[in-house]
């Protein structure tokens, strides 16, 4: 009779079970992107860290842009646009190769949501991609086409149920506590239409710079109207404490 294994309290395996990843390529230092591409995809990702402060009941959350998905140590990875997951941390030592990718084993589960940003017809984001990530599990896919490269809608959110993946008729993401919409404006000096997280009422979840300045606002609303008082009070003879 072969020995059981037992999981760590984490649910992983212990590390002299773990898969050998030095065979593994996690990273070529050959990548190739457009700027539109890179600049929507550091949106998507500086914005939660900013602003978000993750789904309630998750222990953290890691949102990764052109960082490899290994669901085995004997196939080759897909490599997401960007990914978010819930309820994982990142380790301490992440320089070790064993921790430098997304290691299904390391983390213990796949991503929630993938997010693919279409530029041209050779990513088949439709065809091996859609499989791939139904194979994986991944619970949300997400189809962002800004130049309609594959003919059909600007963005095309999937669900994961059973197998295969079913087009959303809304644009919320019920498990990750987020949402998706599309957003005309500028980001970084460049106007364009973006691709946006948002809550359940559908505002944006805002960058560093967009929440600062919202913070800037509000405390420049608040002294004007603490002036517009004490002017009223001194009409009435009213000396306002300082």
């Amino acid at each position: 009779m072969s020995e059981s294994i037992t999981l760590t309290d984490a649910g992983l395996l212990p590390e002299d079970l773990l898969p050998d990843v030095s065979h593994l390529v996690t990273e070529d230092d050959e990548p190739l992107d457009n700027l539109p591409s890179e600049k929507q995809q550091r949106l998507l990702t500086e914005t939660l860290y900013s602003s978000w402060n993750g789904a309630s009941n998750a222990q953290g959350f890691l949102v990764a842009a052109n960082v490899g998905l290994f669901p085995s140590s004997k196939q080759p990875p897909i490599v997401p646009d960007v990914f978010l997951s819930l309820d994982v941390q990142v380790a301490e030592n992440w320089w070790e190769k064993r921790h430098r990718s997304y290691f299904f084993w390391d983390f213990g589960k796949p991503p929630e949501v993938v997010i693919e940003i279409v530029s041209n017809r050779q990513g088949n984001e439709t065809g091996r991609k859609i499989l791939e990530y139904a194979r994986m599990r991944v619970m949300y896919y997400i189809i962002f086409d800004p130049t309609r490269q594959l003919g059909g809608e600007v963005l095309q959110m999937y669900e994961l149920q059973g197998r295969q993946y079913i087009p959303m008729s809304e644009q919320w993401l019920t498990e990750v506590e987020l949402g998706l919409c599309l957003w005309e404006g500028a980001y970084e000096g460049k106007r364009d239409v973006w691709l946006r997280w948002c809550d359940i009422t559908g505002n944006m979840i805002p960058t560093g710079a967009e929440r600062a300045e919202q913070e800037r606002e509000a405390k420049e609303t608040a002294l004007q109207r603490a002036e517009r008082l004490a002017a009223q009070l001194r009409a009435l003879g009213v000396e306002p404490e300082a």
